[in-house]
């Protein structure tokens, strides 16, 4: 046991960095208490991923680059950064509910190693309309960081009571589960403040609503595909939630680019 509710928080923290991100942290615990916590945080590690993608666009923009070349080095960075963790959950769960097959059937398809059509397709297409739509984004070094905190808002309500594990093991049975409604409400409501805040701060056109609306949206969109893979699968998996991460981050940029 931890000492102390800070150092809780700080373990449940370095869980959720080294779990989400490649930096280098030692996460010494991987209890459910601790997952709860990382998944609670879990937004936070968006900064890095976005903060990542938004000096490449920075990076970009003093080299002379144009908006594509520069939004796709910013992706590309955000799959480095995250070991493409994401985009290999989205992957398998297009692959799965693709396949059109019974629960136990569709979740063995998800555990291979390889990529059928129906990941290979999904993936390039949500690429492409990242790409698209962070070219297009008003203040793309603030819109990525937007849609990458915002992104992994879903963490936590994906892991919320009443939505279980798809199966017994792996680390949708260590998550599921584990987070309250009140603390996903709570987490929720301080990520809009922040998206508004930025919004406000950047300049963009419509300031904080806009922030507010793409945080929203992309949610929206995220809770929409978990409902449709629990009906399907009967609970989450790691690919699950990390398909709902890519869903709620593309929703939220082509948000912010739909309102410039």
């Amino acid at each position: 046991m931890t000492g102390s509710p800070g150092a809780a928080w700080a373990a449940g923290l370095r869980l959720a960095v080294t779990l989400l991100t490649v930096v280098p942290l030692r996460a010494d615990r991987f209890d459910r208490d601790t997952a709860r916590r990382a998944m609670l945080l879990a937004p936070l590690t968006g900064l890095i991923a976005g903060g990542g993608a938004a000096v490449v666009l920075l990076l970009g923009d003093v080299l002379g680059l144009g908006a594509v070349l520069r939004s796709a080095l910013a992706v590309a960075a955000i799959a480095a950064i995250t070991r493409a963790l994401h985009l290999d959950g989205l992957a398998d769960l297009a692959d799965g509910l693709g396949s059109n097959r019974p629960a136990a059937d569709a979740l063995a398809i998800m555990k291979r190693s390889d990529i059928g059509p129906f990941g290979v397709v999904t993936l390039l297409f949500t690429l492409l309309v990242q790409v698209a739509a962070l070219a297009s984004a008003p203040q793309a070094p603030v819109a990525i960081v937007i849609a990458a905190v915002g992104g992994r808002l879903v963490l936590p309500w994906g892991c919320r009571v009443g939505v279980p594990s798809a199966r017994p093991g792996g680390l949708g049975a260590l998550v599921a589960e584990t987070v309250g409604i009140r603390a996903a409400l709570a987490v929720t409501g301080a990520v809009l403040v922040a998206a508004g805040a930025a919004g406000t701060a950047s300049g963009l056109l419509g300031g904080a609503l806009h922030g507010l609306a793409a945080v929203l949206v992309g949610l929206g969109a995220a809770l929409l595909m978990l409902r449709h893979a629990v009906r399907r699968l009967g609970g989450v998996t790691g690919d699950v939630l990390g398909a709902l991460v890519e869903i709620s981050a593309t929703a939220a940029l082509i948000t912010l680019t739909a309102l410039r």
